[in-house]
């Protein structure tokens, strides 16, 4: 998509792919380190494995959503492999996202939106 049919659709939607896979990934990473250091704790110190199923569902759909974004960022804005790697590698690790988010918002600062 060119850079005028992007800031159309940006402009019509309200938020470019870009700053929607922003959301995307801040959500997912959240609900991750949700999962590791409270639904799981809580399984297996406390004995509520209900911790798990909602949060683990919940993750599950948002990483779903994640590597369509993702996707859609990468196809979108013609990303090199190593960059859409390293995202769903950050996809990964607690606070991976959070991470890469930096990489994300410089980009947005660059106009590149």
């Amino acid at each position: 998509m060119g850079f005028e049919k992007r800031r159309l659709y940006a402009r019509l939607t309200g938020m470019s792919e870009l700053r929607q896979f922003r959301v995307v990934a801040f959500l997912e990473g959240f609900s991750f380190v949700l999962l590791v250091f409270v639904a799981m704790p809580l399984k297996y110190l406390a004995g509520q494995p209900q911790a798990v199923r909602i949060v683990g569902g919940v993750h599950g759909l948002l990483f779903i959503v994640f590597i369509a974004a993702l996707f859609r960022a990468a196809i979108e804005r013609g990303w090199p492999a190593r960059r859409w790697l390293a995202a769903f590698a950050s996809s990964l690790v607690p606070f991976g996202t959070l991470v890469f988010d930096r990489s994300l918002r410089r980009e947005i600062a660059r106009g590149d939106t």
